[in-house]
C-alpha cells in the first residue's frame, strides 16, 4: 500500500475525467445512459484487478461508439445487442488464451506516438469550446462528424460565438493553476493539482452564484449525472437463448471483439509508451481481462469496454503509480453515483476541460514533432498520416490509415534496399559486393534481378548470402539464371558464398581476392603504399573488407606473391594484417622489438624482395613503444640489452635536442620512436648493398610509418624511391 498516495488521489482524477465520458459514450452509441457508467465501473473494478498494465484504465470505447448504434439498430433493440457483446467477451478472452496479442509486438512506434500526438490535438480541438462555455455536443465526441452534423472544426469555430464569461474565468483560472503547478508547486505532491482545480472550480462558481450571478454556470455547463438505484444499476441483462442462433448476433460479435481487440492493444502500446517507468504491459493478459469485462457487460447491460487512452492519459498525468488508481477510480464511480452525484453535478464542464486540455498539450508538444521529423521521412510521413487520419475520421480509422502508410514504406524500403551493394578496389580490380539481408523475400525479386542484370560485362562480383536466413524462391531462381546463364554471356566472374545447403546451392566461386604474379607486376611502389594507405582508412572507420579467408587460404596454399613486406615492433596493438586490412598473402610481417634492425632482418628483408618478389619496404614505429620506453629508463636486464643498446643512441640523441637531460619531457617517448624508424631504414640501406641497388634502380620502395595507438591512424614519410 505505498503507493497509495499517488494512486488514490490519481483515481480522483480519474474518475471525475470519467464520469461525463461515459455518458458521453453512452450518447454517441445510441444505449441508455446508464450503460456507460456500467461500463465505466466494469472497466475500472474487474479490467483494472486483472489486467496486467499498472497504468492502463479502460472503459466504455468511443472509437466503437458507430459500430454500437448501427449494432442496436440492426439487432433491434439493446438487449440482443448485449447478447452479442457477451459473445464477443468470450471470443476476446479465447484470443487472449491462444497468444492473440502478439499483434501488438507488430504495431509501428510512429504509429503509436501518431496516436498519441492525435489524441493531444482532439482533446484540445474538442475541448476548447466546453473551456469557453460551448457545451452543445456530448463530452467524448472524437469522430470529426458529429453526431449533429458539423465536425470538429466548424463546431470549434462557431464555439467562438457563444461565449459563457464564468466558463471563461473558471477555464483560465483552472489551465494557469495546471501551469503553475508543474512550474513551481509539483513539489506539494500530496494532492494532484487536477484535483485541486476541480474543487477550487465548485468553491468559484458558489462565489458566482453569491456575488456575481451573470458569472455563475449551471444547467447543461454543468455534469450531468443519474441517480440511480442499486436495483436498476445491478439489474442483469441475461442474453436470450434465440438471440444466440441468429447469425447476426454472431457478426456483431466478432466485429466488436476484432476491434475492441485492436483498439485495446493500440492504446496498451501507447500507454507503455508514455510510462514514466517503461514498464511492459502483457497484451494476451488484457485481452482476458477485457473479454471478461465485456462478458460482465453484456450481463449488467454495458457498453463494450476497451483500454482508453485519454483516460489512461490523465491516469498518469496525475501522478499514478499501480494499477490501484484504475480500481479506485471504479469504486468512486459505483459509489458516486449512489451517493453524491448531486454534489459531482455541481462541477463545471469547463473545469474538466480544462484538465483535458493540458493533458492533451503533454500529448502533442512540438517537441514530439522535431523528434518524428529529425527520424526521417518513412518515420514522419506514417506518424503525420496517423496524425490526420485520426483528425478527420475517428480513432480506429486514422490507426489503419497510420499502419497502411508505414506498411507502405516497409515494402518500399525492402523493395528499394533489399540488400547491400558496393564496390571494393583490390590491387587494381574492382569488385562488386552484394551483401543478401537475413530475411530475402519475393518483395525483392524485382529489384535483385535489375539490379544483377545491369552488372557491366567483364566484372568481378561477389553475392554473399553469409547473414542470410531465409530466401524466397522466387529470388533463388534468379540467382540461379545469374549463375547459368547472364553471368557466362556477359563475362562476369561470380562468387556466390554462403548460401544454405537446403538451397542446393554451394558456394561457386570464380574468382579469390588474393594478390597473383601478374597483378602484382602491375603494381608500383607508390600504388601498394597508396593501398595500404587505403587499408588504414577502412581500419579507422570500421568498414573491413570482407576476407573469405579460406577461399584465400586454398588459393595461396601452391604459392604466394606478397606486395610489401613490414618491419614492425612485437607490440600486440601493431598487427600489420589488421591495421593495414590487409588479405592473406599480401604482407610479409617481420616482428621485432623496437623494429631494429640485425643482420638476420636484412637477410629476411632480402630474400622478400630478391626470392618472393616483394615492391616495398615499410618500417614501422608506434606510439608507446615499450622496447623505446625501455631504452628510455636504461633497462638492460639480460638478453634485454641487444634490444635497449641500440635505440639508446637514438633516445640521447633526441633528448638532447630537447635541451633535456635528468627530467626528459613526455614529447622523448614519441619523437625516439619516430626517428628510431627512420635509423632502420638508414641502417637497411647501409647495411645492404643490394637492397640500396634495388632503391636506386626503382625496383623497391621503402618507407618509414608511425601507428597511433591511441587513434588507429597509420602516418607515412616521403617514399624513398631512387638514391643519389
Amino acid at each position: 500500500m505505498k503507493n497509495l498516495k499517488y494512486d488514490l488521489p490519481s483515481g480522483l482524477v480519474v474518475y471525475l475525467v470519467a464520469l461525463p465520458l461515459c455518458l458521453g459514450v453512452a450518447l454517441a452509441s445510441g444505449a441508455p445512459l446508464l450503460s456507460g457508467i456500467i461500463s465505466g465501473i466494469i472497466g475500472g473494478i474487474v479490467v483494472g484487478f486483472f489486467s496486467g498494465s499498472q497504468t492502463s484504465v479502460s472503459g466504455p470505447a468511443a472509437g466503437l461508439a458507430a459500430i454500437v448504434l448501427a449494432s442496436i439498430t440492426k439487432l433491434g433493440g439493446f438487449e440482443t445487442f448485449s447478447t452479442a457483446l457477451l459473445i464477443a467477451g468470450f471470443l476476446q478472452m479465447a484470443g487472449g488464451y491462444f497468444k492473440g496479442g502478439i499483434i501488438a509486438n507488430y504495431i509501428p512506434s510512429n504509429v503509436i506516438k501518431g496516436l498519441l500526438a492525435a489524441i493531444g490535438i482532439l482533446l484540445i480541438l474538442k475541448q476548447i469550446p466546453h473551456a469557453i462555455g460551448y457545451d452543445a455536443d456530448h463530452e467524448d465526441a472524437f469522430s470529426f462528424i458529429q453526431p449533429n452534423g458539423e465536425n470538429t472544426f466548424s463546431h470549434l469555430l462557431g464555439s467562438f460565438n457563444h461565449f459563457n464569461a464564468g466558463s471563461l474565468v473558471i477555464s483560465f483560472i483552472s489551465m494557469l493553476l495546471l501551469v503553475l503547478w508543474d512550474k513551481t508547486l509539483k513539489k506539494v505532491n500530496f494532492l494532484p493539482a487536477s484535483l485541486i482545480v476541480v474543487a477550487l472550480s465548485i468553491g468559484l462558481n458558489e462565489v458566482f452564484r453569491r456575488f456575481t450571478p451573470d458569472f455563475y454556470i449551471e444547467g447543461h455547463h454543468l455534469v450531468n449525472i443519474p441517480s440511480p438505484g442499486i436495483s436498476e444499476l445491478f439489474t442483469i441483462k441475461l442474453p436470450a437463448l434465440s438471440a444466440l442462433a441468429d447469425y447476426n448476433v454472431w457478426i456483431v460479435a466478432f466485429t466488436i471483439a476484432i476491434v475492441a481487440s485492436l483498439e485495446t492493444l493500440l492504446n496498451l502500446e501507447a500507454v507503455d509508451n508514455i510510462d514514466p517507468h517503461k514498464r511492459e504491459s502483457p497484451p494476451n493478459k488484457e485481452l482476458i481481462a477485457q473479454g471478461l469485462g465485456n462478458m460482465l457487460a453484456g450481463f449488467f447491460g454495458g457498453l463494450p469496454v476497451t483500454s482508453v487512452i485519454v483516460r489512461s492519459s490523465v491516469n498518469i498525468d496525475a501522478g499514478a503509480k499501480t494499477k490501484l488508481s484504475a480500481i479506485l477510480h471504479g469504486l468512486f464511480l459505483l459509489i458516486s453515483i449512489l451517493t453524491i452525484a448531486s454534489v459531482l453535478n455541481m462541477i463545471p464542464l469547463a473545469t474538466l476541460a480544462s484538465i483535458l486540455i493540458m493533458t492533451g498539450y503533454k500529448l502533442a508538444k512540438g517537441k514530439l514533432f522535431k523528434e518524428m521529423f529529425q527520424k526521417g521521412w518513412n518515420q514522419f510521413i506514417p506518424f503525420i498520416a496517423t496524425i490526420m487520419g485520426i483528425l478527420l475520421t475517428d480513432l480506429l480509422i486514422g490507426i489503419l490509415i497510420g499502419l497502411g502508410v508505414s506498411i507502405f514504406y516497409l515494402l518500399r524500403s525492402n523493395f528499394r534496399n533489399p540488400f547491400k551493394i558496393g564496390k571494393e578496389n583490390v590491387y587494381s580490380n574492382e569488385t562488386i559486393r552484394i551483401e543478401l539481408p537475413n530475411q530475402v523475400s519475393f518483395l525483392n525479386k524485382a529489384t535483385i534481378k535489375e539490379t544483377l542484370w545491369s552488372i557491366p560485362e567483364n566484372s568481378q562480383v561477389i553475392i554473399d548470402a553469409t547473414n542470410t536466413d531465409y530466401i524466397d524462391n522466387d529470388v533463388l531462381e534468379i540467382l540461379k539464371d545469374f549463375k547459368e546463364v547472364v553471368a557466362p554471356e556477359k563475362k562476369i566472374k561470380l562468387n556466390k558464398i554462403g548460401l544454405k545447403k537446403e538451397y542446393q546451392f554451394i558456394d561457386h566461386i570464380q574468382f579469390v581476392n588474393v594478390l597473383d604474379k601478374n597483378t602484382r607486376e602491375q603494381l608500383t611502389p607508390e600504388t601498394i603504399l597508396n593501398l595500404l594507405k587505403a587499408g588504414n582508412e577502412r581500419f579507422l572507420k570500421g568498414k573491413w573488407s570482407k576476407k573469405e579467408f579460406m577461399h584465400q587460404m586454398n588459393a595461396t596454399a601452391t604459392g604466394q606473391f606478397p606486395m610489401a613486406v613490414v618491419l614492425s615492433c612485437i607490440d600486440s596493438r601493431t598487427s600489420p594484417e589488421v591495421v593495414f586490412d590487409a588479405n592473406l598473402g599480401d604482407i610479409i610481417s617481420i616482428r621485432i622489438g623496437g623494429n631494429i634492425v640485425s643482420p638476420e632482418i636484412i637477410g629476411s628483408i632480402e630474400l622478400s624482395h630478391k626470392e618472393i618478389g616483394v615492391k616495398l619496404i615499410v618500417v614501422m614505429g608506434h606510439s608507446n613503444c615499450g622496447a623505446v620506453n625501455a631504452a628510455i629508463h636504461n633497462i638492460s636486464d639480460g638478453k634485454i640489452a641487444m634490444i635497449t643498446d641500440k635505440i639508446r643512441p637514438t633516445v640521447n640523441k633526441i633528448a638532447l635536442s630537447l635541451g633535456q637531460t635528468d627530467t626528459l619531457p613526455n614529447e622523448l617517448l614519441d619523437k625516439s620512436s619516430r626517428l628510431n624508424a627512420q635509423n632502420s631504414i638508414n641502417e637497411i640501406l647501409s647495411e645492404s648493398t643490394y637492397l640500396k641497388e634495388q632503391v636506386a634502380k626503382g625496383n623497391l620502395g621503402i618507407v618509414a610509418a608511425y601507428y597511433d595507438t591511441k587513434t588507429g591512424n597509420v602516418g607515412f614519410d616521403a617514399l624513398i624511391t631512387s638514391i643519389k
